[in-house]
């Protein structure tokens, strides 16, 4: 029960927000006061929010702060249909991969945590995978390894005209995807030379213009007006975003 809670609470206290702590199934009707257990009465609370929660009813309990209790009274009725999807997922992965031979493991939450604190490592997704199972080993070298970090971007969406940050509709968007060879998405490198504004090299995502100048999304923030013809193409836009990480520096430990 407690892993599709996680999903559908965000992995945090419904009632400070606070992550990274040991959470506990808090019912918001408190049995006490005739609480079921369906999903739709059960949160994640942290230890200190559910103490001093008790058995009040929650709209006494977060009477100071209506916009919390307004968030959490609409995403309780929000259903678990993504949760479910994701652990049924999981573990069908990892019967597949069973079937393949490979040496596989499962790890939970609480060792993955309990690894990572013995080897002073700080959380992230690449380190996490890196001692999320039994066999993680007393020394791990990882000052070494550069992560590569992909992020889902999808391959566009069906809008029929772009809009402001308030929703209002801005400009029509173009039938056609690709402009100069290149379209929305690719990974491309632009050396511009030093008479233009946008100077210097860049690589990331670019967003195409039937101008000829594109935008850039770099791993140092957007670069606008890059000429096309400076552009060479690195890879076609596949719904992922590819993107060097930062090494863990942290010494090799030479002794026990």
């Amino acid at each position: 029960m407690l892993i599709p809670l996680s999903f559908k609470w965000g992995r945090a206290c419904a009632y400070c927000g606070a992550t990274g702590v040991p959470l506990q199934l808090e019912h918001i009707v408190a049995r006490a006061r005739g609480g079921s257990q369906r999903v739709s009465n059960l949160t994640l609370a942290c230890e200190a929010c559910n103490r001093k929660k008790g058995t009040q009813d929650i709209r006494v309990f977060l009477a100071h702060d209506p916009g919390r209790l307004e968030r959490i009274l609409k995403q309780v009725k929000a259903p678990l249909k993504d949760a479910t999807a994701v652990n049924v997922t999981r573990w069908e992965l990892f019967e597949r991969l069973k079937a393949t031979g490979l040496p596989v493991e499962t790890g939970s939450g609480g060792l993955t945590k309990y690894n990572r604190t013995r080897l002073a490592l700080p959380k992230t997704h690449w380190l996490d995978a890196a001692v999320v199972g039994a066999s993680t080993p007393e020394r791990l070298r990882t000052g070494d390894v550069v992560p590569l970090l992909v992020r889902a971007t999808g391959r566009g969406h069906r809008r029929l005209c772009n809009v402001n940050k308030l929703g209002f509709p801005v400009s029509h968007r173009k039938r056609r995807k690709r402009y100069f060879g290149y379209q929305t998405g690719d990974l491309v490198r632009a050396v511009v030379p030093e008479r233009f504004a946008c100077r210097g090299t860049h690589v990331g995502r670019v967003a195409v213009k039937a101008s000829g100048y594109f935008t850039f999304t770099t791993a140092h923030g957007k670069v606008t007006d890059v000429p096309h013809r400076f552009c060479r193409l690195i890879g076609r836009s596949t719904g992922y975003a590819y993107q060097v990480g930062t090494r863990h520096a942290a010494p090799f430990p030479t002794s026990p």
